[in-house]
């Protein structure tokens, strides 16, 4: 990334900053202090350094943190000595920063599809998709048509059951079956799931139909992505590979000759999910070709070792992610393109180094404990993906994943949320820390934003680990109201500043809960394990209670 000038006059003074306050832990609760005590009298000591981590962070010298920029490195190496300065230990094989091979991909030049000898037309009719696996994409196949592309048979759906798929494109919609517990919904709602489902039942690749009305979150078909990079130097991406997304106008000629027309295909997947499977009268071909372009980042990773030799060989993560989506193309009202991301996610990460100060007062757990900064969530949380499949030597044996991504503390909050607390062991511990904290736990307050798999926690559940994602709940005096202001006004957009209503007494409850959680899962007897019976602790064989 290019550095433009007001970057490079201010990085200085920024790092200079940065190691003053490396060298000066704040103040905050004595390491006498019980665990289950509240935050002692010095506690502004902590929300001074909460909010000087976020101020730094969500500075407009570092560009909104995308990852790959300078701007990215330059607060990775921040809260590397951060997390130095706390009494970590480097976790990355003798480092701190886990270098991460990023690879961006994008269609390149024009694509072409075709219906038998009938060519389809760019941008009418489809719109190719970068393929992360193959710099050329050459795929002729016939087509099979499998409504949302959902295989769940344990849960009463398998899209799958009457087709067979082998050797074929298959053509779907997107979301899940209205009737799914709404955790299971955003899982099957995935695109990624849906690639996976087509590859475990032997199709060649995929195409997306948009069908009207259909509740189901965007898919980038022509713009850049990421993933990490392989061996071979295309991008990992499990399943397989989405080719295009098609119209209306393309749908209903893939349809063309079918017993069903596109229009009633449609119309019977988005209400009863009834639709007939069906295979096509079609041959379906795409070419097209993807440019790969290596992005160098990091995750940054400290380590607090266990200190009992039975349990110190399993670690329980604390995560947030560190990046952010960098800068506009164009400004706002104000003039303002920079996207810094105080709330998404700088205060997370200012949570994590702070929660490590208290464990470095009150000493470390009986469990290792691994506090995690990750790059590329804003991509598609290709830096956890990374970590979970790439352990850092002595931190295999993960037993658990708390994530902080963007807590909206702009209000009191008087309950908390975790999202996939209530499918493990570590619900409980919430709960008992939360009630400690004085607040209680809540549902999630809005199942539609499938906020379960949409952030770094889930790829630990992929891996089989029992994990939860934390949240200010929702039902403080004006609570709501000024959660959707964030989102509607600053989520995602150069609003979402240090200046913008944080409330930084809030910020030190959000530490405290954290920390007494993270504190119970390093020091229990026993470690978490799924719910009898689960499905995610099931598909992805973790550890299960009897």
């Amino acid at each position: 990334m290019t550095i433009d000038r007001t970057f490079a006059k201010r990085l200085p003074a920024v790092a200079a900053m940065a190691l003053v306050m490396g060298a000066a832990p704040p103040q905050g609760t004595p390491a006498s202090a019980p665990v289950s005590s509240p935050p002692s009298a010095a506690v502004s000591g902590e929300e001074a350094a909460i909010r000087a981590h976020v101020a730094y962070l969500a500075d407009d010298a570092l560009q909104g943190r995308e990852a790959g920029s300078a701007g990215f490195d330059t607060a990775a190496q921040y809260v590397a000595r951060q997390f130095e300065a706390a009494g970590l230990k480097p976790g990355a094989d003798g480092a701190f920063l886990q270098r991460v091979p990023l690879m961006k991909y994008q269609v390149e030049g024009a694509a072409s599809a075709s219906i038998g000898d009938a060519a389809l037309a760019p941008g009418v009719d489809f719109t190719a998709a970068a393929n992360p696996q193959a710099a050329r994409t050459d795929v002729a196949a016939r087509v099979v048509f499998v409504g949302q592309g959902v295989s769940a048979p344990t849960r009463g759906h398998d899209d799958y059951a009457k087709v067979d798929v082998r050797g074929a494109i298959v053509a779907l919609v997107g979301g899940a079956p209205a009737d799914m517990q709404s955790e299971e919904h955003a899982y099957f709602a995935s695109m990624r799931t849906k690639l996976q489902a087509a590859a475990a039942h032997g199709a060649v690749g995929a195409v997306l139909l948009t069908a009207s009305g259909a509740k189901a979150r965007p898919v980038r078909a022509g713009g850049v992505q990421f993933g990490w990079a392989t061996p071979e130097g295309t991008a990992f991406a499990p399943g397989v590979p989405l080719l295009a997304t098609f119209t209306d106008a393309g749908a209903r000629k893939l349809f063309a000759g079918a017993a069903t027309t596109w229009d009633q295909a449609r119309g019977l997947v988005n209400g009863r999910q009834a639709f007939p499977p069906a295979a096509l009268a079609t041959t379906l071909r795409i070419r097209s070709a993807t440019r790969f372009t290596p992005v160098a980042s990091s995750n940054v990773v400290g380590v607090l070792p266990g200190t009992d030799p039975a349990r110190s060989g399993e670690v329980v993560v604390l995560s947030a992610h560190l990046d952010h989506i960098g800068v506009s193309a164009k400004p706002n009202a104000k003039g303002d393109r920079i996207n810094n991301g105080a709330l998404d996610d700088a205060i997370g990460i200012a949570s994590l180094i702070e929660e490590a100060r208290r464990f470095q007062r009150a000493g470390a757990g009986k469990r290792t404990v691994v506090f995690l900064a990750v790059t590329a969530e804003e991509k598609g949380l290709v830096g956890s993906d990374y970590f979970v499949r790439h352990r850092p030597g002595g931190l295999e044996n993960i037993v658990a994943d708390v994530n902080l991504d963007m807590p909206v503390l702009t209000y009191r909050f008087a309950d908390m949320v975790a999202f996939g607390g209530d499918r493990s062991t570590l619900g409980p511990v919430i709960a008992r820390a939360a009630n400690s904290g004085g607040v209680t736990m809540s549902p999630d307050p809005i199942p539609e934003q499938t906020i379960f798999t949409r952030s770094d926690h889930f790829r630990f559940v992929e891996a089989g680990v029992p994990s939860v994602f934390l949240w200010p709940g929702l039902k403080g005096d004006g609570a709501r109201a000024a959660f959707e202001d964030f989102m509607k006004n600053r989520y995602h957009q150069p609003g979402d500043e240090v200046d913008a209503g944080i409330l930084w007494d809030q910020a030190v409850r959000f530490v405290d809960i954290n920390y007494r959680v993270a504190r119970e899962i390093a020091d229990a007897p026993t470690k978490p394990v799924w719910n009898k019976g689960d499905y995610f602790g099931t598909a992805f064989k973790g550890p299960m209670a009897n």
